[in-house]
């Protein structure tokens, strides 16, 4: 593969990374992912905005030779976390003139993580710009969009926007821009899920930031890039901004049937109340489809059976996952069973303070769930319907 045109003076020099199956040793990455680099030669000097994962420094700098660049004068870090800079000390010890520029947060990132000179840092301002001759690069400064020192790159000649982590998505491919938008969507959603929910709060002020700009392209570090920037930037507005929707996520586990039972019958009162259900197996799915379907829940319910006094500890760890993503979910229950007694209610309540959520009254079992247990289901599923009524959810 060569070096790909982005815009009159921009290349894509980057890697796509088909195999990678686990991304940070946590999150799944069923399409695999890609490393995006790009490289802006203006009139005068000439820019890499951002590196490769260190194991692809070689695709890396295949591209930079097949591009016949023979002086690098900056190499732009937006992100310290190694799959954006990883490379940069070699891209250091292979263009000696060459400056990184970074945010002031930045800079003692880079230089702890990878051990960067200070001597061939650069930091820049948040609204600074830097002169390549007849193109322009604004920094903008776009902390805790992830991590704290995370910058966004502004091309001004071109309209480009160069965000970072922000509005991208594990997704190998190999067409340089989107064609398929509903696989992106799909894409994309679970990347924010993952990696962006928790600083949404934040990431609604960037964006009020971003609307007084031109964009006319984004090109992401992960992921095809946008010729039709607005399809990514509405996306965003709805999963940051918008109301949850009509939908109760319950990720649960059953060891012997009982609390399977229980999830059984919620799904099917939600359904006979209109309201949608997505159960989750937490035993055998993909963990990154709940954080996905957690984007725009208006309830969780975690079902669970009792193991040693407490939840069983899958659901546990669905429940401190959910309190670290900050979904927007407005309600929350519990339903469960146990053999002789157990606090996992309590237990469970106690993992998600991050959660600003109404606790419905569970529904906890002894045993194998008998005819009035399932009608409490039943009147859980219709005090769920009703509060998402009063809630202009339905």
């Amino acid at each position: 593969m060569k070096p790909r045109a982005v815009a009159d003076g921009v290349l894509w020099v980057g890697s796509i990374d088909w195999d990678r199956q686990l991304f940070d040793e946590l999150i799944p990455l069923p399409d695999g992912t890609s490393y995006n680099a790009y490289l802006v030669s203006g009139s005068e000097k000439t820019a890499l905005i951002d590196t490769v994962d260190p194991t692809k420094t070689g695709e890396l700098c295949e591209f930079l030779d097949a591009a016949e660049v023979t002086r690098l004068d900056y190499v732009v870090a937006s992100h310290a976390e190694q799959d954006h800079s990883g490379s940069i000390p070699y891209i250091l010890g292979r263009y000696p003139d060459v400056m990184v520029v970074c945010t002031p947060k930045a800079k003692g990132m880079l230089i702890d993580l990878l051990d960067v000179p200070e001597e061939r840092i650069l930091t820049v301002a948040d609204g600074e710009t830097l002169s390549l001759g007849d193109l322009t690069l604004e920094f903008i400064h776009a902390a805790w969009v992830h991590w704290p020192e995370t910058m966004l790159t502004y091309l001004r000649e071109r309209r480009i926007l160069f965000p970072c982590d922000l509005f991208g998505s594990h997704l190998a491919t190999s067409e340089l821009f989107v064609s398929d938008p509903a696989k992106v969507y799909r894409s994309a959603k679970r990347y924010y899920a993952e990696i962006m929910m928790p600083f949404r709060t934040n990431i609604v002020k960037h964006l009020e930031r971003l609307s007084s700009y031109d964009i006319d392209m984004i090109a992401p570090s992960h992921g095809p890039l946008y010729d039709n920037p607005q399809f990514i930037m509405d996306a965003y507005r709805e999963w940051v901004s918008g109301p949850p929707a009509n939908k109760v996520v319950i990720p649960y586990v059953s060891m012997h049937g009982s609390t399977q039972a229980l999830v059984d019958r919620l799904i099917s009162s939600l359904a006979d109340r209109g309201v949608a259900a997505v159960p989750y197996r937490l035993s055998s799915d993909d963990i990154g489809r709940l954080a996905m379907e957690l984007v725009d829940a208006a309830t969780i319910v975690l079902g669970t059976p009792t193991v040693l006094l407490g939840a069983h500890p899958l659901v546990a760890y669905a429940a401190v996952l959910a309190n670290a993503l900050r979904p927007k979910a407005q309600f929350a229950s519990v339903v469960g069973s146990y053999g002789w007694g157990g606090k996992a209610v309590d237990q469970l309540l106690s993992l998600v303070p991050n959660l600003k959520v109404e606790v419905l009254d569970p529904v906890i079992v002894k045993g194998f769930p008998r005819k009035s247990d399932l009608e409490n289901v039943d009147s859980l599923a219709s005090r769920i319907a009703d509060k998402h009524r009063d809630s202009n959810l339905v």
